[in-house]
């Protein structure tokens, strides 16, 4: 089971009163579910409703810098020391 530091922006940060944590998991969907398991405030922002784990479309969530849209999403194998920033919708003007 690999430690990733978490980063959290805007609203996510606040809900959770954190800019950062490491949480432990093999995939990214490990990961997130168990920072909704510590943050339960969060998992409505972060997952759809429904019996299967889905990003919401508006959540953007990198690895090392890369969107694991364009890995294998919520499969995406982890390691030691990786970096996810969970990033939600993001508005201004």
């Amino acid at each position: 089971m690999a430690n990733v530091k978490v980063k959290l922006f805007a609203n996510l940060r606040e809900i959770a009163q954190a800019s950062s944590l490491t949480l432990a998991g093999d995939t990214v969907k490990d990961v997130l579910l168990s920072l909704t398991e510590q943050y339960p405030p969060l998992n409505e922002l972060i997952f759809e409703a429904g019996e299967d784990v889905k990003l919401c479309g508006y959540i953007n969530v990198f690895l090392n810098g890369n969107n694991i849209k364009h890995m294998e999403g919520l499969a995406t194998i982890l390691n030691n020391d990786d970096e996810l920033g969970v990033f939600p919708p993001v508005s201004g003007g």
